[in-house]
């Protein structure tokens, strides 16, 4: 369950998009979730690599822990 609070000028938009189509609100605001939800994610986890960077190997590291582990 999700409750989402919209500015005025955009819940008029959905209500009268769902009215003109037969569709219901929900159905719209879930279009737009899915629509948008891969681009978001890529984003904020791409800022939070950015602002969090984690260890980071040289490709001869990475070699060498391959060359170890046999």
């Amino acid at each position: 369950m999700l409750a989402i609070r919209l500015p005025d000028d955009v819940e008029a938009r959905l209500a009268a998009l769902a009215a003109k189509t037969g569709r219901t609100k929900t159905f719209y605001a879930k279009e737009a979730i899915l629509e948008h939800l891969d681009d978001l994610e890529d984003k904020y986890l791409a800022i939070n690599r950015l602002e969090n960077p984690g260890k980071r190997w040289t490709l001869d590291e990475m070699e060498q822990t391959l060359d170890e582990d046999r």
